[in-house]
């Protein structure tokens, strides 16, 4: 973490200092806003999140809800979620409270007593090694919560405006074209309404949103008529794997997923209730607390559940729905105007919770639209950017609908319609990679380059998020991971990946860096502001092919070891060298000669190309970034 670049710090340095609209931020929901977010769960506070970093946007989140929520439906965080939370700066505190999925337990019908369930398979949870992060278990609640705090300390002072209802909206024209109205849920004018006019309106409202419906969207897809009771307990069992993660299938009772949950005692089982009679009308949703308890002693015998306490439950129909579209530009208009209305999470796609994706997916929804928003309201980015999270997330949207109707199906078998005992657990490990979150790749773009250079990195897939390996800071010798130091803050990484020589001498890089810090048509002199600090939206660091202690910081290029702050202090936390025993070079497959890697504000790559490319780099930062209006000469 880097701070005192502004003076010297005393306090919780994680707390940035109050800028822009953050300065004097009102209590009150105004009448204008810029940014609307309708809805305070995952894909909403991330989005929030997310936009709480660009000081002069004034960005408003409501919830109907009178305070934060408490118990949270959600609970499966996969690695990418986690990946996520360390540029949001919260992954360690959030693993150390979690439970964390090391290895699942696949339980199956005894074939000598088809009565009795006995242990299978028990393969790891990531046998691939496909991430550093963990999996982990732990209440949405708390995701929320650290969020929340992120906006807190944020420039932006954001919190979210809680008591109020979404009942409808309209979109006109003027600065602010999106007229919102709201009923009051809470507080002394509960059931007052009002109408908050916005540039652009998030609706991560849920599945029933009210913001899906008011923009004429509308969920595609099917029902699969199998019920599901789902409860949060704390019980005493002689069930040998209460602490471990199982897939639990009985002869004839059905199945269970169980998932232990943070703190040690609490675990959530999903019950398997069986098919639904297409004229059930929701009678099953009836189906008390006490009965989910008994179907699961059904299915786990010879072992029983003593359930001593419930902290929720809750019963659901598989359902398997996205939307046509993201936002509020119906296909006859794509083309012709920008949307102003987007929507996000469940609001746009909605499945069973078997893969533990929901709250996942959501996330990385909010992620983009947020950054994205963010920059075309500070002016870096013209407005056809918007146009992309519709083309990028619908299609991921639609690859999780069709992972989960596959994995659900799996789970609502029974045991003699498999082929081979050990199917479930196969699936499991072959497409460990979809549910850890690494499968997304969105295709070529004003955001994506073509992958013509693709062979310089192989191990950095364009469109695919960046894949962060053990490298050694030479300013102070500390090993770390490069892609950790990637934070949240709106700005894009540029890597710089070295040929063979040292700094100090001719090379390739020390010619490119020359080049993006002085030359008229590179992007860090195109596209920063006048005036602003050297890296203020270009994170440009370096790898180097030596061991750190052959490689002298102070002969490295000024463009990375930019000057920052009203003091101009040096940072010196921009060249790495390669770790000995884990090149990165040869881990991500990088060519010899080097290369550059350009990475989104959201760590997806965006680009990679040769150190000598310095046309093609400029041409790409031309599609999406603005060149900055001239400051006025005070």
């Amino acid at each position: 973490m880097q701070f005192h670049h502004h003076g010297y710090v005393s306090g919780e340095p994680r707390v940035q200092p109050a800028a822009g609209v953050g300065i004097g931020r009102p209590d009150e929901l105004p009448d204008e806003v810029d940014v609307l977010i309708v809805g305070t769960g995952p894909a909403g506070m991330i989005a929030a999140a997310q936009l709480s970093q660009f000081p002069d946007v004034t960005t408003r989140i409501i919830d109907r809800r009178p305070g934060r929520l408490e118990i949270g439906q959600a609970d499966g965080i996969q690695a990418r979620s986690v990946e996520t939370f360390q540029a949001f700066g919260f992954a360690n505190r959030i693993i150390e409270e979690a439970y964390r999925i090391t290895e699942m337990c696949f339980w199956r019908p005894d074939p000598d007593d088809p009565s009795r369930i006995v242990r299978g398979d028990r393969p790891k949870d990531d046998p691939h090694g496909i991430s550093e992060f963990p999996h982990l278990i732990v209440n949405q609640a708390r995701v929320l919560d650290y969020f929340a705090e992120f906006m807190a300390d944020a420039p932006t002072r954001m919190k979210p405006d809680y008591g109020y209802e979404f009942r409808g909206l309209e979109v006109g024209e003027g600065e602010y074209p999106v007229a919102v109205t709201l009923t009051r849920t809470a507080g002394a004018q509960v059931g007052q309404e009002r109408v908050v006019r916005a540039k652009y309106v998030v609706g991560a409202d849920g599945a029933h949103s009210g913001v899906r419906q008011s923009i004429g969207c509308t969920m595609q897809g099917d029902q699969a008529f199998h019920a599901w009771g789902v409860m949060d307990v704390l019980a005493v069992t002689d069930f040998p794997d209460i602490r471990t993660k199982c897939a639990i299938q009985s002869h004839t009772g059905g199945s269970i997923l169980h998932i232990p949950r943070e703190g040690g005692h609490l675990f959530r089982m999903y019950v398997d209730l069986g098919e639904v009679n297409p004229d059930d009308h929701g009678a099953v949703r009836n189906t008390t607390i006490e009965q989910i308890i008994a179907k699961a002693n059904e299915i786990l015998h010879p072992y029983t559940l003593d359930v001593r306490h419930v902290a929720w439950h809750s019963v659901y129909e598989v359902g398997h729905r996205v939307t046509d579209r993201f936002d509020d530009v119906p296909p006859a208009e794509v083309g012709t105007r920008t949307p102003r209305v987007f929507i996000a999470g469940d609001a746009c796609h909605t499945h069973s919770a078997k893969a533990g994706q929901g709250m996942n997916v959501s996330m990385q929804d909010g992620f983009n639209i947020g950054w994205k928003l963010g920059y075309v309201l500070s002016g870096r980015s013209p407005e056809s950017l918007l146009a992309t999270y519709t083309a990028e997330r619908q299609v991921i949207a639609q690859n999780l609908i069709d992972f989960d109707k596959e994995w659900s199906t799996l789970m609502a078998k029974k045991p003699e319609e498999f082929a081979d005992p050990a199917e479930l657990a196969d699936f499991y490990v072959r497409t460990a990679e979809f549910p850890a979150g690494f499968m997304t790749q969105y295709p070529p773009s004003m955001l994506v380059a073509e992958a013509t250079h693709q062979d310089l990195a192989t191990g950095f897939p364009i469109g695919k998020r960046f894949k962060s390996a053990p490298v050694v800071r030479v300013g102070d010798a500390n090993p770390v991971h490069l892609g950790h130091h990637h934070r949240a803050d709106g700005r894009w990484r540029i890597y710089a990946f070295a040929d063979a020589a040292a700094p100090g001498q001719a090379s390739a890089v020390a010619d490119w860096a020359a080049w993006m810090a002085g030359a008229p048509d590179s992007p860090v002199v195109t596209h920063t502001t006048a005036g602003a600090d050297l890296d203020s939206l270009f994170d440009v660091k370096v790898v180097y092919q030596q061991r750190h202690v052959d490689v002298d910081v102070t002969r490295a290029p000024d463009l990375f070891r930019p000057r920052t702050g009203p003091f101009q202090l040096v940072d010196y936390e921009k060249v790495y060298a390669v770790d000995p025993e884990q090149d990165i070079f040869d881990l991500r497959g990088i060519d010899r000669a080097g290369c550059v890697v350009v990475v989104r504000p959201d760590q997806y790559v965006a680009a990679v190309l040769p150190l000598d490319a310095t046309a093609e780099i400029a041409a790409f930062f031309r599609q999406h970034l603005l060149v900055p209006a001239p400051q006025p000469v005070a």
